[in-house]
């Protein structure tokens, strides 16, 4: 399934399919070890579903659809029996507060982009062609959110939320990102093209070069939502599969 098909209002059980297949490819590509980590959706103007800890709780490479409740944006639940939300439920809720275009958030802690931020690197745009998506983020800028706190309050989800802006991708410094997204697809794309410009940027460095920016590119097109979200969520959801782990 590919959750650019969901939209506000239509079936709550299909956008949680939707949000744990996007808990497992992150766990799967290496975003999110063992129980770190959390993706939601909008339901409403009031409402997200977010991956909660349950009692068996296994981490996000085997999130299960019941894993998805529903919390509202106040941080108020009713979660069935064993559950409670992430201590850092505040970065989703702040961040669809502030921003009503923001249709799913994702927040993980890849190596990568940790420890290229540690080291003080810049995300320039590295490459061009090879990933035009991570290119174009890197183009428009990566905000640094620089307290390595945890986010469990309100008031800090609002902090990091202010420090995105209106970017689709920020690192919070010592700890993670978070991304947004108008589906969960693009969120999750978004956060693997990060560790990817992260990832190339460390081998450079780690090569004893100065990462520059590629001449070309600001020349680089938007490939559309239909390649850059859709068909990656597609292969992505078909690795998993592969081995098997999809839903």
């Amino acid at each position: 399934m590919t959750d650019l098909e969901i939209d506000p209002g239509t079936d709550p059980k299909q956008a949680a399919v939707a949000v744990a297949t996007a808990c497992r490819i992150l766990a799967h590509q290496g975003l999110a070890a063992d129980v770190l980590g959390h993706v939601s959706v909008r339901l409403d103007a009031e409402r997200i579903l977010l991956r909660c800890r349950g009692p068996h709780d296994r981490g996000l490479l085997f999130t299960e659809a019941d894993d998805i409740c529903v919390v509202r944006l106040d941080g108020g639940a009713e979660l069935p029996d064993g559950y409670s939300a992430p201590n850092e439920m505040h970065i989703h809720t702040e961040i669809f507060r502030a921003r009503p275009d923001v249709r799913a958030v994702v927040h993980v802690h890849p190596r990568e982009v940790m420890v290229a931020d540690l080291a003080e690197a810049t995300l320039a745009p590295v490459f061009g062609a090879y990933n035009i998506p991570a290119a174009r983020l890197a183009l428009t800028g990566v905000p640094v959110y620089p307290r390595s706190v945890l986010i469990r309050t309100p008031e800090l989800g609002a902090d990091v939320a202010a420090t995105m802006g209106d970017a689709d991708v920020c690192i919070l410094r010592g700890h993670g990102i978070a991304t947004a997204g108008e589906s969960v697809g693009q969120a999750t794309m978004r956060a693997l093209d990060l560790t990817e410009l992260a990832r190339v940027t460390g081998e450079i460095i780690r090569l004893g070069a100065e990462p520059r920016p590629v001449p070309d590119a600001a020349e680089l097109p938007d490939l559309g939502a239909a390649f850059n979200d859709q068909s990656r969520w597609l292969h992505y959801a078909g690795r998993l599969a592969l081995a098997g782990l999809a839903l």
